[in-house]
Formats: structure tokens, sequence, C-alpha cells
């Protein structure tokens, strides 16, 4: 069978890549502002919606790069940092605004309750009382806790009852509102009976030496720091630090092991088992080895075929 005719190539033009394929690729033009924007708050309400409002936070910081005085992303940032309990960075915010922050002043109020600022905190409530002229259920709780806070009691009473009257029954504002008013009843009982019931059930000898001891006096705060640096450089201080157990770290704890129940693993483990300390030498059972044959002492009787048994040679495999 004669071979197959190999195929010739035709003269024809050769394989070049289209003008487009080998142009480069324009680079993608970036979105608008306003449509970067309307994306972002799609996933703004989105995390919040989710609870993921860490992720919030930073999706709003994006928003006020591309716009830094729009208000709903000011006011969203401002109430997710106070949902995580980021108070000096509400606090931060509200005064890097301008002004004395009275359109959140009663943010401003609540972060300063929260950071301990008290004094201060009442000085904006009351700017804000005088300039609103209403009673803000707001207002009127956080001026009862500050009232609480600072040693009140009987306004905080007050404020708590007023409060109570307009309380829906049954929600959860009313049970948060008997609970605190509970706790300042109890302080005003203390402060106006409830003492004196302490002082009667005590012996009469301590009842005495307490109505005729002088007030305690003040000590300052120089006499305090001195007290203490001389308490912190005591020797037994010291020795009593070195001699308390430290506390172990239950994440460097492998598992299955209890502190002080599981015996510690072995110092030598690290080491060959010929170089251990309880390493030894296994001695070998005594019989050498094993021969062929069995050799008889000169002298044996021979045997029935007429050779003694002492010349008897042992059988050699074959």
């Amino acid at each position: 069978m004669s071979p197959k005719p190999s195929a010739t190539k035709t003269g024809g033009t050769p394989n070049v890549k289209s003008a487009a394929a080998c142009q480069k690729a324009a680079p993608k033009q970036p979105l608008p502002v306003a449509d970067r924007l309307k994306r972002l708050f799609t996933s703004l309400c989105a995390q919040i919606d989710g609870g993921h409002f860490t992720n919030a936070i930073k999706t709003c910081d994006k928003i006020l790069r591309l716009d830094p005085h729009d208000p709903d992303a000011l006011q969203t940032k401002l109430f997710l940092l106070l949902q995580t309990e980021q108070y000096a960075a509400a606090l931060a915010m509200i005064e890097g605004q301008g002004g004395e922050g009275d359109e959140h002043a009663f943010e401003k109020a609540y972060s300063l309750y929260r950071l301990h600022r008290e004094d201060e905190a009442a000085s904006v409530l009351d700017r804000l009382k005088a300039r609103e002229q209403t009673d803000d259920r707001g207002v009127l709780h956080l001026e009862a806790q500050l009232a609480y806070r600072q040693g009140s009691y009987q306004t905080a009473a007050d404020l708590y009852n007023q409060l109570l009257d307009t309380a829906e029954p049954d929600s959860e504002e009313q049970s948060d509102i008997l609970t605190n008013l509970e706790a300042a009843q109890k302080h005003l009982d203390f402060i106006n009976s409830g003492f004196l019931h302490v002082l009667d059930a005590l012996p009469s000898a301590v009842s005495n030496s307490l109505l005729t001891a002088p007030p305690p006096q003040q000590q300052p705060v120089s006499a305090l720091a001195s007290v203490a640096a001389v308490s912190a450089s005591a020797p037994g201080s010291a020795e009593d630090a070195a001699k308390r157990p430290k506390k172990v770290r239950m994440k460097r704890v492998p598992k299955g092991v209890i502190p002080g129940v599981t015996p510690p693993p072995d110092p030598e483990r690290w080491l060959k088992k010929s170089e251990r300390s309880t390493f030894t030498t296994k001695r070998r059972r005594g019989g050498g080895g094993a021969t062929q044959g069995v050799v008889e002492p000169v002298g044996s009787v021979p045997g029935p075929g007429g050779k003694g048994a002492g010349s008897a040679k042992g059988k050699r495999k074959k």
C-alpha cells in the first residue's frame, strides 16, 4: 500500500493575532462618588441589621472619607460608638465637630456619665434642660442616675417616681425603674432610720465609745502616699511575692492535663534510653549457642553397634 502523500503547506497568510487582542486592556474607570456612597450605605444598613457594629463603624469611616460632612454617617457612627461602649471615642467625635456640642448634648452628657465625669455631665444636662424647656424621658433617666451616683438618693427617688407614673405597664422600662427606685429607697431608709437600728443592736460599750469618740480626721494625700511607699518597700513584701505561687496559664496547659493533679512529665524524656538514670543492662541467659550432637565422656559403655559412645560423632546435616 503506497504511503499517503504528505500534506504540503500552502502559501497562505501567517497567523497574526488580531489588533484588538494585542491591545492592552484599558484601565477600569472608578465609579462616581454618588454610586460608591450608595453601595456603602447599602452595606451599612445590612451590617447594622445583622448586628455587625464593628464592621459598620469601618463602613462609616469609608463614607466619611468620601464625604466628611455627611450628617447620616456622622449620626450613625456616633450611635454605633455608644452601642459598642466606646465612650471616649464618642466624646472625642462630638467635641471634634466644633462648637460646644449642643447638637449632641445628650450623647455628650451620657458619655461623660459613663466615663465617671459626673460634674461635667450634670452641667451639660443643666444647659440642655434650660434650652429645651421640656422633660424628655431620656434626660430624666440620666439625671436620676447621676443623682444616685452622686449620693442624692432623695432626688433620684423623686425622679424615678415621676418616670414610673408615665411608664407603660409591664414594659422593660417599668422593670428598670422599679429596680432603680428600690435601690434608692434602701439607701434612704438606711440614712434616715436604718443606722439607728444598727447602733441599737451593738453592745452598749461599743455604742457609747462611738458616740463619744471625735470624728475621724481626713489624712492628707501626701501622708497616704508616704505610707503606701513604706509598705511597698518593706522587705517582707518582696519575700511574700517570691513565695507566692505563680498562676498557671491555662492556655499553655496541654489538653487533658490538670495542674497539681496530673503527674509531671519525665525530665529525662529528651535523652537516649542508654543515657537515662533508670537504664540497666540486661544480662543474657546462660547456655551459649546450640551444638550439633552430644559428646559423651570417655569410658562410657559402647553402644550396640560396637562403637563407644565417646567416639561417637554428631550427625552431620545433609
